[in-house]
């Protein structure tokens, strides 16, 4: 049965506004035309249901759009809603994070601004308050925040650059490999299962790798500019 615009909007439980926006952005199909009225068949109900269902698993509509129009595989769906779930999109906005941390909205500001503060989905999560108290905790110390921001770019630079890496290293090892198996499902499963051990795995050895250089470098600052002046300081005593 054909529906109009707002009878389809009710089913779905939006608003008429948004599916004329998706609509707009190619994810639903022109309606069939009666005159001047708009009619919505059985295939626009489903597909309005399978917008919502993968929204509703944290995906973007970029993201959806891709999918619906055949540019990702279908194998790469689950995929999509675990990489989804791991980012735990958050429910606050900036300024809501600077009252819940005490920290000042413009710090946070500028925080983001250099990539230390990412939002997903638009808001963030305790992890983030967590991580900006960190922050705050150096500036506490006594770190000046020019410098620490000025370190925080060139980090963000970089590490962007090898997640990069380490993406297309995955695409090309182990999801396009698994899209060519004859076993969709099967390729689908194998596929959520290899990210999901893969992601705590690679943040675990970078985290490790980070720490274990930082304590090298200290060490090695101890044993030669801190021995450099001492050793100056015991020249001067001596002359």
């Amino acid at each position: 049965m054909d529906l109009r615009v707002e009878a389809l909007a009710d089913e779905a439980g939006v608003t008429v506004d948004t599916v004329r926006y998706y609509q707009g952005r190619g994810l639903l199909p022109p309606p069939r035309r009666q005159g001047r009225i708009a009619l919505y068949g059985a295939e626009h109900r489903e597909q309005l249901r399978r917008i919502r269902r993968l929204q509703g698993q944290g995906l973007s509509l970029t993201a959806i759009g891709r999918l619906l129009s055949g540019e990702l595989d279908a194998t790469d769906e689950p995929l999509l809603a675990a990489v989804a779930g791991s980012a735990r999109a958050g429910t606050l906005t900036l300024a809501q994070l600077a009252e819940q941390t005490g920290i000042p909205h413009g710090l946070l500001r500028a925080a983001e601004s250099e990539g230390l503060l990412s939002p997903v989905a638009g808001g963030y999560a305790e992890a983030d308050a967590e991580a900006a108290l960190a922050g705050l905790r150096l500036l506490e110390l006594g770190l000046p925040l020019a410098e620490l921001l000025a370190i925080a770019r060139r980090h963000h630079e970089h590490v962007r650059a090898v997640a990069h890496e380490a993406v297309a290293l995955f695409d090309d090892h182990i999801r396009r490999p698994l899209q060519n198996s004859a076993d969709e499902e099967g390729a689908a499963t194998e596929l959520v299962d290899a990210f999901e051990a893969l992601l705590p795995a690679t943040v675990h050895l970078v985290a490790h790798h980070f720490e274990r250089t930082l304590l090298a470098v200290a060490t090695e600052h101890i044993e030669t500019v801190g021995g450099e002046a001492e050793l100056a300081a015991i020249a001067r005593a001596t002359a």
